[in-house]
């Protein structure tokens, strides 16, 4: 499944894996580009798999003219030794009844690259919220049982507030109550098969509707940030609206919405 860019295969025992679930809004993946771009995270591989629709473009994180030619795919792996963080990011949608072989193929690439957790950046609709989730945080997250015991005492001292368990059929008032995340795409299916195999995973999202996803992204790294540290905060500045973190936009998302209106019509 993982293709190496280069000869010899990097070694990620030990490293944090952050990836992003294709949902609502597009977040997680925003939200890796992110930090593939502010980190210059280095490319080391791919996946060669039949599960995603196939894709290729241009660098979407070209700094120059020189490497603006580069070519991207849909599946591709980012590494940053100095942090151990590893990133996948996901660029195109599931063909149908592929998303569970994928993620039964991605948990197993995780265990055999001896990777020490995994991080799965999402998101879910926001109009599917309940009273208690509308007068609270739009972010939650959910732990493995295998992650619970490494991190939920700082998780706790975040205070941060865990994904509610809802009826598992809406319409039926006596349902069983379980974890539903509508729009979150493969975020459940990962979440079961790594509890399933007791691997360490850790599902971070935030409550969005669809339209310009930007802040919702900013917001999700900066989240994220809040535990594992992956940049420091600066100073802060005199613009209350600035972000503390210096998030840096990669290059393609100048042409994330189009191009601008053509002169001639007015």
């Amino acid at each position: 499944m993982f293709v190496p860019s280069g000869e010899s295969v990097s070694d990620l025992a030990g490293f944090t894996l952050l990836m992003p679930a294709v949902s609502v809004g597009n977040v997680g993946q925003l939200a890796i580009d992110l930090i593939i771009s502010t980190l210059n995270m280095s490319k080391i591989g791919y996946f060669y798999t039949d599960c995603l629709v196939p894709m290729v473009g241009n660098n979407p994180y070209a700094t120059s003219e020189e490497n603006s030619t580069e070519l991207s795919i849909n599946a591709e792996v980012y590494s940053l030794p100095s942090k151990k963080l590893v990133a996948l990011q996901l660029r195109s949608i599931f063909i149908k009844y592929k998303s569970k072989p994928f993620c039964e193929k991605l948990l197993s690439w995780v265990k055999s690259s001896n990777c020490a957790q995994v991080v799965v950046l999402s998101s879910s609709h926001s109009y599917h919220r309940n009273d208690l989730q509308l007068r609270s945080t739009p972010f939650r997250y959910l732990l493995t049982p295998s992650m619970q015991k490494s991190v939920q005492n700082k998780i706790k001292s975040l205070n941060w507030e865990e994904m509610e368990k809802s009826p598992c059929v809406p319409e039926i008032r006596d349902s069983e109550f379980c974890i539903r995340i509508p729009g979150g795409g493969i975020t459940k299916t990962l979440y079961d098969e790594g509890c399933s195999k007791e691997i360490p995973v850790a599902v971070l999202l935030k409550f969005v509707s669809e339209g310009d996803n930007i802040p919702d992204a900013l917001g999700l790294v900066e989240y994220l940030n809040e535990w594992l540290q992956i940049i420091k905060p600066h100073l802060q500045c005199d613009d209350p609206t600035a972000s503390a973190l210096p998030w840096k936009m990669p290059s393609s998302w100048r042409l994330l919405f189009g191009s601008g209106h053509p002169p001639a019509l007015f």
